[in-house]
């Protein structure tokens, strides 16, 4: 059967299976039917300053655009969305963060165009204040999800958000952390008028009070999602004490029936404070960031695990007191678990990495950076036959572990041979014999850290076709090294060398000709490459977007 003689329907199916923007574009050149297909079924666009050459062409062609992202434009906005405004696009999501200023009166000109706009994403800010929140809900009316965090100069106060509130009623989803004016009035007032509100994030807000917290959980009891760090430590006279947590918190809580998401990322909590929190959320819980907080304890996340068996995303980093016999306990109520991290946590071994991938069978991510892996566990396994295969692990973070050696990453590729990112970042005691290895048995693997790991070859004699993602930032590599990726991993699209030393221009001229996928090319302090010559060798090579220069300048295409 040829390609014209399938229904469409099929094609369209299976390209949006590919995924959207560049992973489309090696099918969009096939024929007219295939570039037809792509165009209708492309909802998302990223625009970089070059593209404003081509964006009018753009927005003609991609006509089913449901997602502008302008976080990478450096340019000047406001024509920017004018254009925009003015495409007929009906567009559900617009993000216009990392600039200087808000776009004021661009962002007017779509909001007289575009009046069902969704989400609005406008983070990192140069300078945010009361008027540009007023302005914002004036042209979205039917805003669902605001995020307006952490702006370099934050002038919004607690009228502004009472105004936002009061004109946004609608709004589901708000993320105003890092706004530090802000006080316990702003919370509740979203969460009196704001009546489908959901999802509420306020991290480094602390003139928002404990008791405020317990006052806009109880007036708004239907949130699933929140996102807050009770301060750790508060001046008090000559020295430093932590913040006791109120009972009022507490016991508010329990007001929270349908919690399924918690981040509470450096703070002070307590036990009190957990079990409260499991015996409300029961197993509607399914996310718990902990990242950095303390004076809980084992018994406390023993119970809350115990208790929220539903629990698929987990991070308890810095929680320094877990050993490997406190992962064996733990584990057995985390049988729905799909991705933990328990980086920084400093007692746990090999014996932990063994535990979780024999008992979470359902375990996709693991991330075990600066911890004690690389040495044997009282729980470790003893030969090869003790080992329990798990094919659904898919991505492992080892970085940062320097006594990590090659008989443990042997065994644990053994054990997960499925893996399709591994990140290696500066662990010292691996070869890189035993990194061939893990490639040959994890033939999946599609991105591969070894920064600072100290290999100074990458030898391969097979070919690496899954392979995108390749970093071998710091490494004292040769051309060689590159001629041998440039032949052998056809399917590359990121390529990471900055601070190779003794890279020359000869082997970036291999990898930017044969690599003829490649996307994005790091070469920020390779010294023996010339700026000048990088730039003529982008023209064999239509497919690259970004490019750092020896001298460290961002150039896109």
């Amino acid at each position: 059967m040829l390609e014209k003689d399938f229904p469409e329907g099929c094609w369209e199916s299976i390209f949006r299976f590919l995924g959207q923007g560049n992973d489309l574009e090696p099918v969009s050149v096939v024929c007219k039917q295939f570039l037809s297909i792509t165009n209708r079924i492309r909802v998302s666009l990223t625009i970089r300053n070059p593209t404003i050459i081509f964006l009018p062409r753009l927005l003609s062609r991609f006509l089913r655009l449901k997602v502008i992202d302008l976080s990478h434009f450096t340019g000047e906005l406001e024509g920017l969305l004018r254009q925009i405004s003015e495409s007929g696009l009906d567009l559900d999501l617009v993000n216009v963060s990392n600039q200087k200023t808000l776009p004021v009166d661009g962002l007017r000109e779509l909001g007289s165009k575009i009046i069902n706009l969704r989400v609005l994403i406008c983070s990192n800010i140069g300078s945010l204040r009361d008027s540009h929140l007023i302005i914002i809900a004036y042209c979205f009316p039917f805003l669902k999800e605001l995020n307006i965090s952490f702006p370099l100069d934050s002038q919004v106060s607690d009228f502004g958000i009472l105004k936002l509130s009061t004109m946004l009623e609608n709004l589901h989803k708000i993320d105003l952390s890092g706004n530090h004016l802000v006080t316990d009035k702003s919370l509740l007032s979203l969460c009196q008028n704001c009546r489908s509100l959901e999802e509420i994030s306020f991290f480094t807000c602390f003139k928002i009070t404990q008791f405020g917290i317990a006052s806009a959980f109880r007036m708004r009891p239907s949130l699933a999602s929140i996102s807050f760090n009770i301060e750790k430590k508060r001046i008090h006279g000559p020295g430093l004490t932590p913040v006791p947590i109120s009972m009022d918190l507490i016991d508010s809580l329990a007001s929270l029936k349908r919690l399924n998401a918690v981040d509470l990322s450096n703070s002070f909590i307590s036990d009190e404070f957990l079990i409260s929190l499991a015996d409300s959320a029961g197993n509607f819980l399914k996310k718990l960031v902990l990242h950095d907080c303390c004076n809980f304890t084992f018994s406390g996340i023993s119970y809350v695990l115990s208790k929220c068996q539903y629990i698929q995303c987990l991070d308890l980093r810095k929680a320094d007191f877990l050993t490997d016999q406190c992962i064996k306990k733990l584990s057995m109520f985390l049988l729905n678990l799909t991705s933990i991290n328990l980086s920084g946590c400093c007692q746990l071994t090999n014996a932990t990495f063994f535990i979780l991938t024999k008992n979470c069978r359902l375990l996709n991510e693991i991330k075990m950076e600066r911890t004690y892996i690389g040495v044997d566990g009282e729980e470790d396994f003893n030969s090869i036959s003790d080992f329990l295969i798990n094919l659904q692990v898919k991505a492992v973070y080892f970085g940062d572990n320097v006594l990590l050696n090659d008989v443990s990453l042997s065994n644990f590729s053994s054990i997960c041979p499925s893996l399709q990112i591994l990140d290696l970042n500066a662990c010292e005691g691996i070869s890189e014999e035993c990194v061939v290895e893990v490639i040959k048995r994890c033939s999946k693997i599609r991105h591969l850290n070894l920064s600072c790991t100290g290999i100074e070859k990458f030898e391969i004699n097979f070919e690496i076709s899954q392979l995108e993602v390749l970093n071998l930032s710091g490494l004292r590599i040769e051309d060689d090294t590159l001629f041998i990726i440039s032949k052998l991993c056809i399917g590359l699209l990121f390529l990471d060398i900055q601070n190779c030393c003794y890279i020359t221009t000869k082997g970036v001229r291999e990898v930017i000709e044969n690599c003829r996928g490649l996307k994005e090319l790091n070469l920020k302090n390779c010294c023996l490459v010339d700026d000048d010559f990088v730039f003529m060798l982008t023209l064999t090579n239509p497919s690259l977007r970004t490019i750092i220069t020896p001298s460290g300048v961002d150039v896109y295409y």
